[in-house]
């Protein structure tokens, strides 16, 4: 199955827009798995790239699911540039209408403690 998106919310303290499409399969047992691009757009026009893909469960009725997504990003721009720079963890939830929601972390790695990670920025 292939699924289109759109949608607004706030990365990195500023106001996005979000357009993006994943195909999604799904496994023995019901686990969804997918792969996905999006790109998040700014309303001064500051672009990102993103590229990733997940795994998660139906959880109701309709599109209602839960996901873990990792993925990666790229972009010319200094005010998302640290996007470029890490691996990105989410959580992406679907409800039954459709509609959705996620929360993004980023990922360093490396066993970096939280002041090596700054200065690397």
């Amino acid at each position: 199955m292939e699924v289109s998106f759109q949608g607004r919310g706030r990365l990195l303290g500023q106001e996005i827009t979000d357009t993006g499409t994943y195909w999604q399969t799904i496994r023995p047992g019901g686990i969804l798995y997918g792969e996905g691009h999006v790109l998040f757009m700014t309303s001064a026009g500051d672009i990102v790239d993103w590229v990733g893909g997940g795994i998660g469960r139906p959880i109701g009725p309709g599109y209602k699911a839960s996901y873990g997504v990792w993925g990666s990003a790229q972009t010319s721009s200094e005010k998302l540039a640290r996007l470029g720079q890490v691996a990105d963890v989410l959580e992406y939830e679907v409800e039954e209408d459709g509609s959705y929601r996620w929360t993004m972390w980023e990922w360093i790695g490396g066993g970096m403690s939280a002041e090596e990670a700054a200065s690397a920025r």
